[in-house]
């Protein structure tokens, strides 16, 4: 089983965080990484494991590079019973109530169109003394136990 890492990023940060999980997870699976702007949802496959990781923007917005995929998954409404996906969220914990709200948008997407999200659903705090990598990485050792071990 590959995975598949989509990252929706307004500054950057949630690619370089993408990069980290995928340092991790390479070292089991075949992984490949693409922004959410580049990947169609009905490339969305139940062959696949998916990482979502996507930063907050604005009041609680998606960021810009999630939004194609945003609209895609609401415009076509992809059947995605047998999808499997683990979600990493950036945020910062000053904005109380939007608080990682842009990697719950899209885990609720997937999850409304039947996926299935496995996992702690991995929650970075900017405001926090831990860099986004380095719990991003310790995050993505514990969601590398849950992919498939088939096929790698």
């Amino acid at each position: 089983m590959s995975v598949v890492i989509l990252y929706g990023s307004e500054t950057g940060t949630a690619e370089l965080v993408s990069d980290a999980i995928s340092d991790v997870l390479s070292q089991q699976h075949d992984v490949s990484m693409y922004d959410m702007s580049d990947f169609a949802v009905e490339d969305l496959s139940s062959d696949d494991f998916y990482v979502v990781v996507c930063s907050t923007y604005g009041e609680g917005e998606l960021p810009t590079g999630a939004e194609p995929f945003a609209e895609g998954l609401d415009d076509e409404k992809p059947e995605l019973d047998g999808v499997r996906f683990a979600t990493f969220g950036l945020g910062d914990s000053v904005y109380d109530d939007t608080f990682n709200r842009g990697g719950e948008i899209i885990a609720e997407k997937l999850v409304d169109l039947g996926a299935s999200q496995v996992g702690e659903h991995g929650r970075h705090d900017a405001s926090s003394k831990v860099a986004a990598k380095v719990q991003a990485a310790e995050w993505a050792a514990e969601i590398s136990k849950v992919i498939s071990p088939a096929n790698h």
